[in-house]
């Protein structure tokens, strides 16, 4: 089958079948573009199913748009704390208050104009434009590029930048006019929950009968990718200082890894324990004993953290750092995962 009869059929095999299967998402209950967008912003990177509760809490914090543009940043932070890639909460604040500032509070209705708000690229833009204002722009994401690349058993990687605009193309040249949101959330939902990774449940897919990758017994070999880069590798030593049943954090600077963040004091390189106590006496802290050692692995996109942190009991709490309680911890200051892990049974 040609690959343009392919794309053709899918609105008419995926509309009836996304009727009848979509899962009850909270951002799919309206079409509101501050809904949708915030939803697309939490999911990259995120399963859906952790999402889900951080997209409710977000909504009763910031109800509406201007309430988000409005927030204290170390609020938003604290209720974006274990989502990572934090850089994306700062820009859901710039885009909310360009938007206020500059739109009326209210969303742009165009791709090219929604790709020109901070943080807001192809994908985001077409999910936007296509779910709320019913415009064919496709939204081509990770879920999505597997099953195209199944169906037509295509060969070009999907890492490349001109697959997927390929791909978006063939796409928005078969919307359908009148159903153009349903149709971008039922590829979504076709790469999500039935052409998955690993083991796709093709016996329940209505594309099932003109996928190509399927027909031949071949779905394990697509989609194809760039040969991965290894991540670079990092030691950290994390010291977990505590004194008076108080922790010792401090902010990161303004760039970089975690830039602006709050962090437990750490180091570079794998430190003894011994060496770790000498680090401590350095600060000022006057350590009086190392209570527990823990070793831990924190990955990020492009590095990966081997850590060793050691937990010291301190006589003496410095200025230089901030001495929060564990109430305080729970409740303000926006820790991520990376230094958040050595807290748990503290806080």
């Amino acid at each position: 089958m040609q690959r343009e009869e392919v794309y053709a059929r899918l609105p008419g095999a995926l509309l009836p079948w996304y009727a009848m299967s979509a899962r009850d998402l909270p951002w799919r209950r309206d079409r509101e573009p501050y809904h949708v967008w915030l939803s697309e912003i939490m999911l990259q990177q995120t399963r859906v199913e952790a999402a889900r509760g951080y997209y409710l809490r977000f909504l009763e914090a910031f109800p509406v748009l201007s309430d988000l543009a409005a927030a204290d940043e170390a609020r938003l932070m604290k209720l974006w704390e274990g989502l990572g890639y934090y850089s994306r909460a700062r820009n859901l604040q710039k885009t909310a208050r360009l938007i206020c500032d500059s739109y009326g509070g209210s969303f742009p209705t165009t791709r090219e104009e929604l790709e020109k708000l901070p943080g807001v690229g192809p994908y985001t833009a077409g999910a936007v434009a296509s779910i709320c204002f019913e415009q064919p722009s496709a939204a081509v994401d990770g879920n999505v590029l597997r099953v195209l690349s199944r169906l037509t058993a295509d060969d070009a990687p999907i890492d490349l930048p001109a697959t997927r605009a390929e791909m978006a193309k063939r796409l928005e040249s078969i919307y359908p006019a009148d159903a153009c949101g349903d149709f971008t959330q039922a590829l979504m939902e076709l790469g999500a929950v039935v052409c998955t990774p690993k083991s796709p449940k093709c016996g329940l897919c209505p594309a099932r009968s003109f996928c190509t990758a399927a027909e031949n017994g071949e779905t394990a070999r697509y989609p194809v990718r760039l040969p991965k880069r290894e991540k670079r590798v990092e030691a950290r030593t994390v010291l977990l200082l505590e004194c008076d049943g108080r922790f010792a954090v401090e902010r990161r600077g303004p760039t970089g890894l975690l830039a602006g963040l709050w962090q437990l004091p750490n180091l570079s390189g794998a430190r003894s324990a011994d060496e770790a106590m000498d680090e401590a006496a350095a600060l000022g802290t006057q350590p009086a004993q190392l209570c527990r050692e823990l070793h831990r692995t924190h990955i990020f996109t492009h590095i990966r953290w081997d850590m060793v942190c050691y937990r010291i009991r301190c006589r003496f709490a410095p200025p230089r750092f901030v001495w929060a309680t564990p109430g305080e911890l729970r409740e303000t200051y926006a820790l991520p995962t990376a230094f958040r892990i050595f807290l748990e049974g503290e806080v």
